[in-house]
């Protein structure tokens, strides 16, 4: 019998979740996870030039995330964008949905918008009678388990140093550590995944083969494909980059070096094997999330859960602003 969800169960006492960022962004705690001898290491983000060579290529998600939450006039109405299909239409999730029906009309900084559509999973098409501009009436969708809505800070800190292209509504979390002067030090490429709601949708099912994966839209140039199949080790920065490194490369470990654009599904959970990542740098994830299980994908679900037990007992901060494990 195959892996369950419960398998990839730990226990977290909710006071290691970090709902605020530390004042240095270069500042976290780095586990550093070896897969071939198992073992373990404390050490900080700032030793990250230790473990790498001089042909390693840092890969990372120059998405930039949108203040996709917006609110009603009247406050009675929460939209998140989740796609812009064009300027003067929005496809949303609608709380409360029971309201918004086909016809039902929403009214943000004085701009009518009509339910134009109910998609079959609940999200709402909204037609606007003029474009709204999320700059000025959104606000950054924080992941629910940081308890308490966006601030000033987040403007900055919720955001990585190298975000460019517009369009996610969560961020690439493992990028946040990054200072210019330290992503200055290593040899690195960029792609592109607009991060969706659909990271934080947890797994509901027994089996993780009957989850439905949610799909993000990502974006690779030629050039980062070159630089990637002439790397001695491609190093992922964050669970987005390996879900397109391992997409575009299911067929073939090299990647065709077109630009390339589309839409991705994949689901990486043991006993997966991945083709084009041969290192991981990202953040300490939910309980029995697709996350974990990408992770344990890579590293072996025993040593990941061991990892994970002991940085609870070591008192690592956990989630979007926490610290971050380097899996080698």
């Amino acid at each position: 019998m195959g892996l369950t969800t419960r398998d990839f169960h730990y226990d977290l006492p909710e006071e290691l979740i970090a709902s605020r960022p530390l004042e240095d962004r270069a500042g976290s705690r780095m586990m550093v996870v070896h897969r071939g001898s198992g073992k373990i290491e404390h050490r900080h983000f700032r030793d990250l030039p230790e473990y790498l060579r001089a042909d390693d290529l840092l890969v990372l998600n120059d998405t930039r995330v949108i203040p996709a939450r917006v609110f009603s006039d009247d406050g009675k109405i929460e939209l998140l964008c989740l796609d812009r299909l064009s300027p003067t239409e929005w496809r949303c999730l609608v709380r409360p949905g029971k309201k918004m029906k086909p016809g039902r009309e929403v009214v943000v900084g004085g701009t009518v918008g009509t339910v134009a559509e109910v998609f079959e999973n609940g999200d709402r098409l909204i037609r606007w009678k003029r474009a709204i501009r999320l700059d000025d009436h959104g606000h950054l969708a924080l992941p629910h388990y940081m308890n308490r809505d966006d601030e000033e800070l987040d403007k900055e800190r919720y955001q990585t140093v190298f975000a460019r292209e517009e369009g996610a509504i969560a961020a690439p979390t493992a990028g946040l550590h990054f200072t210019p002067e330290m992503l200055a030090r290593f040899d690195h490429a960029f792609l592109t995944l607009h991060v969706g709601v659909g990271t934080f949708r947890p797994v509901s099912v027994e089996r993780p083969e009957d989850h439905a994966m949610h799909s993000e839209r990502f974006a690779l140039s030629a050039d980062s494909a070159a630089r990637i199949n002439a790397a001695g080790r491609v190093v992922a920065v964050g669970t987005t980059v390996t879900r397109v490194l391992e997409h575009l490369g299911r067929e073939s470990a090299t990647l065709a070096e077109v630009d390339q654009h589309g839409e991705t599904d994949i689901f990486i959970y043991p006993p997966y094997r991945l083709q084009v990542v041969d290192a991981l740098l990202t953040n300490f994830h939910l309980p029995e999330s697709t996350l974990i299980m990408l992770v344990s994908a890579l590293a072996g679900r025993e040593l990941v859960l061991e990892a994970y037990r002991e940085a609870v007992r070591e008192r690592y901060r956990f989630y979007s602003y926490g610290d971050c494990m380097l899996v080698l």
